[in-house]
């Protein structure tokens, strides 16, 4: 009768600790993925949750082998969790143009939410905790933060074409000597049209806020040898 009333005992405390953990994981992944649903990321809040439960149960599923079957590694489920976490991230993140490459933040949240699902698993709640609110605090402040230290060394590209290759020099003596200009290069023409010539460039605007690619663009079309010019992607 005793044995089987603290048989019975263990098993709701197990219960309420395995609640309590799959709970935490669940909000923890919700908040971090809030953030990027607002940004309007594929892998948003329900992905975040996902990926969250499934870490946290993978690690009580590697100590419950453990304490069942007295052998084995509690932590080479978790472990395999880690790896394939990288393979879903990378499915978040885009290559859009020169300088345009989006995904990186979600996937790093991603991977993240995995160890604190695997801590969360493993009863290591001061990590878990300690993890989530500076994972909240780096895609909050942190981001707005960021977005004033970057936006003052804005970068991006300008595609020029020009008529006829002996203008080419003259085009990018302008560049050099009136724009803050990188990695020039001499391209075929995008129009298909025999007589032009493309050039490409990297363009650092600095603390200019008035060197935009449509400003830049404007002021280039007003040269008689340049055809056309836009931000090249």
């Amino acid at each position: 009768m005793i044995p089987a009333f603290f048989a019975w005992l263990g098993s709701i405390t197990e219960f309420w600790e395995a609640l309590l953990k799959l709970a935490l994981a669940m909000i923890a992944g919700g908040v971090i993925g809030m953030e990027r649903g607002k940004q309007g990321r594929a892998a948003g809040m329900r992905t975040h949750i996902l990926v969250c439960l499934g870490a946290t149960l993978t690690a009580m599923c590697g100590i419950f082998a453990f304490d069942a079957f007295g052998a084995g590694d509690p932590l080479r489920i978790s472990a395999q969790v880690i790896s394939g976490i990288g393979f879903l991230g990378v499915g978040t993140i885009l290559i859009k143009g020169r300088f345009q490459i989006t995904g990186l933040t979600t996937a790093a949240g991603l991977w993240t939410v995995g160890a604190i699902g695997i801590a969360l698993g493993l009863g290591y709640y001061i990590g878990a905790a300690i993890a989530f609110i500076l994972s909240v605090l780096a895609t909050t402040l942190m981001a707005r933060f960021e977005y004033k230290v970057t936006r003052r060394n804005t970068r991006f590209g300008i595609y020029i074409e020009v008529y006829l290759d002996t203008n080419v020099r003259k085009i990018i003596n302008h560049l050099q000597e009136n724009y803050p200009v990188t990695d020039i290069q001499v391209t075929p023409p995008r129009s298909g049209k025999s007589d032009n010539v493309g050039i490409e460039c990297n363009v650092h605007a600095y603390d200019n806020a008035n060197l935009t690619p449509a400003t830049m663009s404007a002021r280039l079309e007003e040269l008689e040898e340049v055809i056309y010019a836009l931000e090249s992607i």
